[in-house]
């Protein structure tokens, strides 16, 4: 699985550029706002189906434009994203549309025909910011390799937005309509149930994988659904006028080892986000973009395409090493303002793109 070309159509900073990439090392080389970023994110598009930095879609779309496209070939596949505004000369038009080979699909049968793995300078947000960051860090692993997964988080998602308007209305009326609560809190059982298993498979692999960087165990704190649990916060949730319970609430956190000092050594641990340097909070952050390289090297049986957004301007030489090792173990294509950033032996066979 490799992504062979790219080519974009009024998206972002490009009205109309093509680009090539071979099966080993692609950088992209160019100053800040030369649109190196804005090129994966369009890689990252066609994957997963979605951005990993504009808020809404409309964003991705070139200033004064109505569509934008992004079009990849992986293999024998074309893959396809249209953007639009919802409107096209007075027409209205699905704001996203996914095509493969030309034919249009649902973003859950889209995604699983490229795969990747971004690392980049933000990516130390999963240690220290919300938990909601941790949360895509879960589903961007397990969603890209698992359909089930996929399957069950787009319901769970569709069904907490129609809940949380139930629980919206309940609150305004005073009381509860118990049959419509019903209907949904089946749903979100069920589908919050698949979604709690396979992060807690994650998790296990996670923890059981070798460790070649940092010496850590993630931590799940998983907020579990069921029956029990939705009637013991209903009260708390009429007041909220929000679901208090389920995967949505989900969250983790990493916990290193150091040597005790004590005449008996033991392993202690510490939580990398409260009391970690943020040397180690950063080398934690590329200990788990190994193991998710890892991990969907094997759900894919094949490497995914690595994604490395100009990170070198932001590690010391030791953490350039430890990238520089990833480098070469799968298609890469990564990005950096000056060529002198990237080590000699990853430029050796690379192909390069020069952006003005």
């Amino acid at each position: 699985m490799y992504l062979k070309n790219l080519q974009l159509q009024n998206f972002r900073s490009y009205t109309k550029s093509a680009f090539s990439f071979g099966e080993g090392v692609t950088v992209i080389i160019g100053p800040n706002t030369s649109g190196k970023t804005n090129l994966l994110e369009a890689i990252y598009l066609l994957a997963t189906g979605k951005s990993f930095r504009a808020e809404k879609d409309i964003e991705m779309i070139q200033f004064q434009k109505d569509l934008s496209r992004i079009r990849g070939k992986v293999a024998d596949i074309d893959l396809e994203v249209v953007l639009t505004k919802g409107e096209i000369n007075g027409v209205a038009t699905p704001q996203k549309k996914y095509l493969v080979n030309g034919v249009s699909k649902r973003r859950l049968d889209f995604v699983g025909n490229l795969a990747v793995v971004l690392f980049s300078p933000s990516d130390l947000e999963i240690i220290i910011d919300s938990p909601s960051i941790r949360r895509n860090f879960l589903n961007d692993s397990l969603s890209q390799v698992d359909r089930e997964y996929r399957q069950s988080l787009i319901t769970y998602t569709k069904a907490i937005r129609q809940r949380n308007a139930l629980l919206n209305q309940a609150r305004e009326r005073g009381a509860r309509n118990e049959k419509q609560f019903a209907y949904w809190d089946s749903i979100l059982i069920q589908n919050g149930e698949t979604i709690t298993s396979k992060r807690e498979e994650f998790m296990a692999f996670l923890n059981k994988a070798e460790k070649e960087i940092v010496d850590c165990n993630i931590i799940y704190d998983t907020s579990v659904i069921s029956e029990e649990r939705l009637l013991q916060y209903k009260d708390a949730e009429l007041g909220a006028g929000v679901t208090l319970v389920g995967p949505h609430r989900d969250d983790f956190n990493v916990q290193m080892h150091i040597k005790s000092q004590i005449p008996n050594p033991k392993s202690q641990m510490y939580d990398v986000k409260l009391f970690g340097s943020r040397g180690q909070q950063r080398l934690v952050v590329l200990q788990l973009k190994l193991l998710q390289l890892l991990f969907m090297e094997k759900a894919l049986l094949e490497r995914p395409l690595l994604l490395l957004d100009d990170i070198f301007s932001e590690l010391d030489d030791a953490h350039i090493h430890l990238v520089s090792e990833m480098i070469g173990k799968q298609q890469t294509v990564l990005t950096t303002t000056h060529k002198e950033f990237i080590d000699k032996k990853s430029l050796k066979d690379a192909s390069v793109i020069e952006l003005g």
